[in-house]
């Protein structure tokens, strides 16, 4: 891929890729962080770029922001420990650029949408979701707080996550 292509790319999909970082991370700091990294790992292997065609690289690129989401999951604690011990902070963004790029990653109109899709599940299934995703809780606390068994704590939380993934718009930009 030349300079002018990868210019192109980027063109295309800076700002798209940005959204894609802070609806992942809910952290609009975090995001520019992977979102320059990504364009800096794609910057470096553009020549090894063997597509053809804009949705190829557009491909590729979201390939490249996938792997340094992971990585930046498995890193995370660690990465955050050592800036507390050494007592540094990363660059400020203003509260202008933190609600741009919550408005760019359709943050409100998502948690809306969400809200309204949990309203329609059945209450069981609101209530072993909520206490999942939310209160962040084993099957087997579940079980315990709703008189179910893990198996069937499970299924409810499948259930109810696959009814929000159903009703709960996805974002077309990303391939």
């Amino acid at each position: 891929m030349s300079r002018s292509e990868f210019e192109s790319l980027y063109d295309l999909s800076a700002e798209a890729l940005l959204g894609f970082f802070v609806r992942r991370t809910g952290d609009p700091h975090t995001a520019r962080d992977l979102w320059a990294e990504t364009f800096a790992q794609a910057f470096a292997a553009r020549r090894r770029f063997r597509g053809s065609t804009p949705l190829q690289a557009e491909s590729w690129l979201y390939g490249i922001a996938y792997r340094q989401l992971a990585q930046y999951h498995r890193r995370g604690a660690i990465e955050q420990r050592a800036l507390r011990r050494l007592a540094t902070e990363p660059p400020a963004l203003s509260a202008e650029d933190v609600e741009r790029l919550q408005e760019l990653a359709g943050l409100a109109q998502l948690g809306h949408d969400v809200g309204a899709a949990m309203s329609r599940l059945p209450t069981a299934q609101r209530d072993a979701v909520a206490l999942r995703v939310i209160d962040e809780l084993s099957y087997a606390d579940i079980a315990n707080r709703l008189n179910i068994t893990p198996q069937a704590a499970r299924v409810r939380v499948s259930r109810a996550l696959s009814t929000l993934r159903a009703a709960v718009p996805t974002d077309r930009s990303t391939p």
